[in-house]
Parts: C-alpha cells; sequence; structure tokens
C-alpha cells in the first residue's frame, strides 16, 4: 500500500508538471500573432488545463493524507507487535538468550556411615526449588530445569524416584540454566549460608558456570487459565 501510494504520488507530480510547462509555454505566446478564434479556443484549453491541474492537485493531496494515515498504522502495528513480543517473552512462550550462569548438580558419592539418612546424599525437587528461588531472588528474567522452561504454573515436584518439571521426568545430572546479571546471580547461588552451600556439606557435586551467553527454550505445555481473567475498572 505505502508503495503503491508513493508510486501514484510520483505519477500525479509528473503529470502536474508536464501541466504547468504547457500552461507557461501558452502564456508566454504572442498574443498579437495569434487570431481571436485562436485566442479563444486557447483560453478554453487553459481553463480545462486549470480545472484539471486543480482536479491532480486535490488528488495529490488525498494520496498524501492515505499515505499519512498508511505510516501511522504501520507505526501502530509495529508498537503492537513489540508489546506482543514482550509478554510472549514474559509468559515464557518463546526461545530466550542472554548472559547468565549455569549451576549443574549430582547426586553425592560420598560413603554413607550406617547412621546416615541416604535422602540427604542426593537432589531433591525441594533442593531445585530453593536454588531456584534464590535465583529469582538475584534477579533472573529465565530459568529453565533440565531445559523445562519455567513459567507461572511451572511445578517441580517429587514423583517416586524421579523429579517432575512441567510434568516431564527429568533425572541427574540437574542443570538450572538463569539468565539475568551474571554477578548478581553468581552471588545469589553462592551467598554464605545459601542453599548450594548446604547442598555441598552433604557431598552433593554442585558447578556453577557463568556464561556470555545462554539459550534457554521456550515453555511447551499448556497455558490455559479457566478462572483468572483481567480485572475490569469500575
Amino acid at each position: 500500500m505505502k508503495k503503491e501510494s508513493i508510486a501514484s504520488i510520483a505519477l500525479v507530480c509528473i503529470i502536474l508538471g508536464f501541466m504547468l510547462a504547457v500552461q507557461f509555454k501558452t502564456t508566454a505566446a504572442n498574443p498579437n500573432n495569434i487570431s481571436t478564434a485562436r485566442a479563444q479556443d486557447l483560453t478554453e484549453q487553459l481553463e480545462k488545463i486549470t480545472k484539471e491541474r486543480d482536479a491532480l492537485a486535490d488528488e495529490l493531496a488525498s494520496l498524501r493524507e492515505k499515505l499519512a494515515q498508511t505510516n501511522k498504522r504501520d507505526q501502530a502495528i509495529n508498537a503492537l507487535t513489540e508489546e506482543l513480543t514482550r509478554a510472549n517473552v514474559l509468559a515464557g512462550l518463546v526461545p530466550v538468550k542472554g548472559p547468565g550462569i549455569i549451576v549443574t548438580l549430582t547426586d553425592s558419592s560420598q560413603p554413607l556411615q550406617p547412621t546416615d539418612n541416604p535422602n540427604l546424599y542426593l537432589v531433591h525437587d525441594e533442593d531445585l526449588l530453593r536454588l531456584v528461588n534464590e535465583l529469582r531472588a538475584g534477579g533472573a528474567e529465565a530459568i529453565a530445569v533440565n531445559d523445562q522452561r519455567l513459567v507461572s504454573n511451572s511445578e517441580i515436584r517429587c514423583a517416586g524416584p524421579t523429579i517432575l518439571v512441567n510434568t516431564t521426568k527429568i533425572a541427574p545430572p540437574f542443570v538450572i540454566k538463569a539468565i539475568g546479571d551474571p554477578q548478581l546471580l553468581e552471588s545469589s547461588i553462592r551467598m554464605k549460608g545459601g542453599w548450594l552451600e548446604t547442598l555441598e556439606t552433604w557431598g552433593i557435586k554442585s558447578q556453577v558456570k557463568v556464561m556470555q551467553t545462554i539459550e534457554i527454550p521456550a515453555y511447551k505445555g499448556p497455558l490455559d487459565f479457566q478462572y483468572a481473567v483481567p480485572q475490569t475498572k469500575s
């Protein structure tokens, strides 16, 4: 639509220029060398050209107005597209990338003592939940556990000997990816008295990598709200 409008405006400008040239040439002619009939004929042609010129000028103004409206519509569409993209990022519905950290956990390999609780040497759903919460407190903007993107309705829970994330079974090693300020994220996960430090006392193996770029996939599960609806202003 925009290209067609610009082409139309260019065509109208060319025709107007041609008519103005004809009008100038006609006006510049020596009136002493033409007959009365010829003068009347030229006058009629001039009036006709003048009317056509005025009509083309009106059309030109109309086309310019349409072009301006098209530009405004394009700007509105671009603004809506940007807002939709931002909403999808916040909802976890599109893949994202950026700086951050990767935390890898594996079960402890320390030999058990007769009085030890073996559960303390394994990574549980609660451990992942606590670490994810610490990363969120550190400003993480996107988090995934074993490539399962965490969104508002994601769950991390125990299911027998395995852990479910987004209803998907995951197993060691547990890899938590978080995008955000790498220094803040690393500080939040390594803070004194934090949960990672607690896990390490039981021999849980951990590795924290600061990355310049991390890719986190989109959430692929169902996302259907039946009860929560936008609140309207009264």
